[in-house]
């Protein structure tokens, strides 16, 4: 199924942010906790940063990797490095400082722009490799709640300790103050690498996904175009999904920039300063992930936030529930629909139509200029409507590869085939082109020889009320193949026992299907944006 297309600008990313800041140069670009930027504030500043990394010797095809929560100065240091030639590194969200360290080794990058406050980050950087290390400040512009919660993301625990002055790198302020405010002359195609985002490592190691100015370009214009009725220069985008993830990256940081939108930043998900900050600044769009969603629905008094300025929404990165789904747009009265995507998709590739049909628990249809086909899981062979298989996906947003540490660039070997993206999700495509994700493939649990599907199981098992939430793995078996283990949270204060579990799964599912052990737990372990980690479950069963 292939919608309709649009024409694609052959052009670098940052020209988005050189056009806004021509056409709209008083617009308001950023707002954090009260401190503007208008668009030709913001474009002077990215300059200044651009000079001042090509001073300390970033040259292009050099690697700049940004650690940095939702701030002003992380739209800067991306767009300065891309207006250079310089490839922006992005940590996964849920990287860790070991995690941050490795893959600041492996993409070689020749310099770290992080907060002050990351003290034994930066410690580390500058004591093991040697890189240069500037430094911004947060503590003054957050709450003292919101301050320990961000650091409590990073999996930094003490903050009472103030940062020792003498090892916090440059200053980013001081580097910037004497730069010349105007572009630097560095010429940047359309194909240079501009970005590599680490995955989440949900299933598998992470990876560095390479992508292009290109593919960054075209999947902002894809995504922009799927809303209906957006204006340049009069939205506001409220970006709390860190723009360090890739959805973050295009949905609330590209996008509102290739519009001339004003983005309101929030460096964590805080319900009541999310509610506080739709109530003053008025979003019209809002990305977000289903957990947020279903934390808005469940706020006392929403509705007096003012939340009916939101128009749309497409929420990513997990499934959404139908329920929420509707409990949100009856809230806001405005459209929320399903989208999916890959970091390997810069990263959209499907949404649900804001203007057609909606079809409960389908992630949409291929958004404009993508194709998207369902495979034989073991032939490779394509399948008709109806059938399960393997969703492969092609457009202009497709990465170029994966890096490779070893050829110190990319490895354009892995997951493409003739332009096709293998994105090892199982799916199925209806007779309307409409598609539905059933599993990850590598989550599919070989029992003999029947494949199960985690979520058949899981489904099952939410029909007891007393299951607040609970994931299926395959765990080895002493024959070499799988067996079916549930991990499963009970809701709290209810009793719930093993025996009626699997009692509901015996009449329910084939026999080969029903668990063959059930683990309670007091939570599952997650993502930043609520995905279940499976591989962490399957770890802790060896």
């Amino acid at each position: 199924y292939t919608p309709h297309t649009i024409p694609i600008p052959h052009q670098p990313l940052h020209k988005f942010l050189e056009v806004a800041a021509s056409w709209l140069p008083s617009r308001t670009a950023t707002v954090f906790y009260g401190s503007k930027l208008t668009y030709l504030q913001l474009e002077r500043r990215v300059n200044q940063f651009a000079h001042a990394l090509h001073g300390i010797g970033v040259r292009p095809g050099d690697r700049v990797m940004i650690v940095l929560p939702n701030m002003p100065q992380l739209i800067i240091a991306y767009y300065a490095t891309l207006k250079i030639g310089g490839v922006v590194v992005l940590p996964n969200p849920d990287a860790k400082g070991v995690g941050i360290v490795q893959q600041l080794i492996q993409t070689k990058a020749n310099v770290l722009v992080t907060l002050r406050e990351f003290t034994e980050l930066v410690t580390a950087v500058q004591g093991k490799l040697g890189i240069h290390v500037i430094v911004t400040a947060i503590k003054d512009a957050l709450s003292r709640r919101t301050y320990k919660q961000l650091f409590a993301r990073w999996g930094i625990e003490d903050l009472s300790q103030a940062p020792d002055e003498s090892s916090s790198g440059l200053d980013m302020d001081q580097m910037m103050m004497d730069a010349a405010r105007e572009p630097p002359d560095v010429q940047v195609s359309p194909g240079d690498l501009a970005a590599i985002l680490f995955t989440s490592g949900t299933t598998a190691e992470p990876k560095g996904v390479c992508l292009t100015h290109e593919n960054l370009v075209a999947n902002a214009l894809q995504t922009r175009h799927w809303i209906p009725d957006l204006e340049t220069g009069r939205e506001t985008f409220l970006a709390v999904l860190p723009l360090t993830h890739s959805y973050g990256m295009t949905s609330a940081m590209n996008i509102p920039i290739a519009l001339g939108a004003t983005i309101v930043l929030l460096p964590v998900f805080e319900l009541e300063q999310v509610l506080d900050h739709i109530k003053e600044y008025q979003p019209t769009i809002f990305p977000g992930v289903p957990s947020i969603y279903m934390a808005i629905n469940t706020a006392p008094n929403a509705r007096s936030y003012g939340v009916s300025s939101i128009k749309a929404c497409i929420s990513g990165a997990a499934p959404l529930p139908i329920e929420v789904q509707e409990k949100f747009e009856k809230l806001t009265q405005g459209r929320l629909v399903e989208g999916y995507g890959l970091t390997e998709a810069s990263p959209v590739t499907h949404a649900s139509p804001f203007d057609g049909p909606q079809k409960p628990g389908s992630m949409g249809i291929p958004i404009p200029n993508t194709d998207a086909k369902i495979v034989d899981l073991v032939s490779g062979e394509d399948l008709p409507p109806g059938k399960i298989g393997e969703l492969l996906v092609r457009g202009p947003q497709v990465m170029k590869g994966y890096w490779d540490e070893k050829k110190d660039g990319i490895d354009p070997e892995t997951a493409i085939e003739d332009g096709w993206l293998h994105t090892g999700d199982v799916a199925a495509m209806d007779t309307d082109g409409f598609f539905t994700i059933i599993s990850r493939k590598r989550d599919t649990i070989m029992a003999g020889d029947f494949s199960i599907y985690p979520r058949d199981v899981e489904e099952v098992l939410y029909e007891n009320s007393k299951v607040l939430e609970v994931a299926v793995v395959g765990v080895q078996a002493e024959d070499g193949g799988q067996r079916v283990k549930a991990f499963v949270v009970p809701r709290p204060g209810s009793k719930l026992s093993k025996e009626e579990l699997l009692d509901l799964c015996r009449r329910r599912l084939e026999p080969y299907a029903v668990p063959w052990e059930i683990e309670f737990r007091e939570e599952l372990p997650k993502s930043f944006v609520g995905k279940v980690l499976r591989r962490m479950l399957v770890e802790d069963t060896a």
